[in-house]
């Protein structure tokens, strides 16, 4: 039942007038409901826009992806990496940016291989990369580890050349040296040509390399201090220069009497006198090996015939008997002027030295008391009551010696 006013069975009311009544025919007509949606237009149809609406959403997603992937990569490109001691890394010539960086995921420097390339050819570095051996840092980032590449800090190794090694025992340095790379030569450059410094290199370097440049480094301070020599010096030549800066060289190691060493054996070689030192005569004997440490100078070596006996020969030895310095260089070239002739250990690491022959016994005299007084202490502090008796007669401490490296001078008989 309709209960409308406005809206009568049988009539209708209008806006603002009154009821107007329906005929028969009008009251029983269906009355119109909700009209239908309207058609969709053949192009919001289409198989194209709809791709389109596909696609494009498609891309905003993977735009909000890469965005997020590439946020995430750099934060794991800077964070600290999960070495917690570090390591070396040694990168070889000619090597990719993959391979170095599935190298250091292996090793556990880097967490992702694919995020260090990415990082790596993303700041325009994949080519600056370079050979050689670093040390990477506890925690050291992705970022980190990329600018040390660039760097080309590789790590620095240290090989030393003392002064008074031969030839043969610095080249085993050398051989000994597991950074170094190559052979080493078939035949030994000449005996005094190696130059004693410190060379730093890295990783890889051949030891060629090395031999080439302490020749060339010794060759040219040869020179140098040869041109700056004394006028007056009794050596023939540069190449008697550097024997004697040699025998210097294993005469002494203080610098405060290696000029006046040189004096006295350029003193003797003006005058005639053989040199009569030790160092030349266990050259003589032992050649470049060098002598053992626990093998003392006999009395009887002194009579062993070699060309470096110089007890026996006149004049200097055929070579240079080890590598000498500078400062064994510049004593030679430019020595102190003295009239000294002898010299002989002092006790104290240092010598005595002497014009005279008489002088020089009597310094002689003391060092063998001396010698003697500290064996007897030695025994007595071992427990034995006297010194034990030198083999074959003593060594040859009249002139000094006490080793390879030790006191030499003249012979107090001449």
């Amino acid at each position: 039942m309709n209960t409308n006013p406005s809206d009568g069975e049988f009539g209708r009311q209008g806006a603002k007038g009154p009821i107007v009544p329906k005929t028969a025919a009008e009251a029983l007509r269906p009355e119109a409901g909700t009209p239908p949606p309207s058609k969709r237009s053949r192009a919001s149809r289409s198989q194209v826009v709809v791709f389109l609406n596909f696609f494009l959403s498609i891309a905003i997603l993977l735009v909000l992806a890469s965005g997020a992937a590439l946020y995430f990569g750099m934060q794991a490109f800077v964070e600290p990496g999960p070495s917690a001691n570090g390591d070396t890394f040694m990168i070889k010539p000619n090597t990719g940016v993959q391979e170095i960086a599935d190298q250091l995921e292996r090793r556990s420097l880097i967490s992702d291989a694919r995020i260090f390339r990415l990082g790596v050819r993303a700041t325009g570095n994949e080519s600056a990369l370079k050979a050689g051996e670093y040390a990477i840092k506890p925690r050291a980032s992705m970022r980190d580890i990329m600018e040390l590449f660039k760097s080309g800090k590789s790590v620095m190794y240290s090989l030393t050349i003392p002064e008074g090694l031969t030839v043969q025992q610095a080249l085993q340095r050398m051989a000994d040296q597991e950074a170094l790379t190559g052979d080493m030569p078939a035949t030994l450059p000449p005996e005094g040509s190696i130059a004693t410094d410190t060379l730093r290199f890295t990783r890889g370097d051949t030891r060629q390399q090395m031999i080439d440049k302490l020749v060339a480094d010794q060759k040219k301070l040869v020179e140098d201090v040869w041109s700056h020599r004394a006028p007056d010096l009794p050596i023939a030549n540069i190449d008697d220069f550097v024997t004697l800066a040699s025998i210097v060289e294993k005469e002494t190691g203080r610098s405060d009497e290696r000029s006046r060493v040189a004096a006295v054996f350029l003193n003797r070689l003006a005058k005639g006198m053989r040199l009569q030192s030790d160092p030349t005569i266990i050259y003589g004997l032992f050649g470049g090996k060098g002598k053992p440490a626990d093998r003392p100078i006999y009395q009887s070596d002194l009579d062993k015939q070699t060309p470096y006996n110089t007890y026996l020969v006149k004049g200097l030895p055929p070579t240079p008997i080890a590598n000498q310095g500078r400062a064994a260089l510049e004593a030679v070239a430019n020595p102190s002027k003295t009239s000294d002739l002898y010299f002989v250990a002092d006790g104290n690491g240092g010598h005595v030295f002497a014009a005279t022959l008489e002088e020089h016994n009597q310094n002689v005299a003391r060092y063998r008391t001396l010698q003697k007084k500290q064996a007897d202490a030695a025994a007595k502090a071992s427990g034995q009551t006297t010194a034990p008796a030198a083999p074959e007669g003593g060594d040859a401490g009249d002139n000094g010696d006490s080793g390879e490296n030790g006191d030499a001078g003249g012979d107090a008989a001449q």
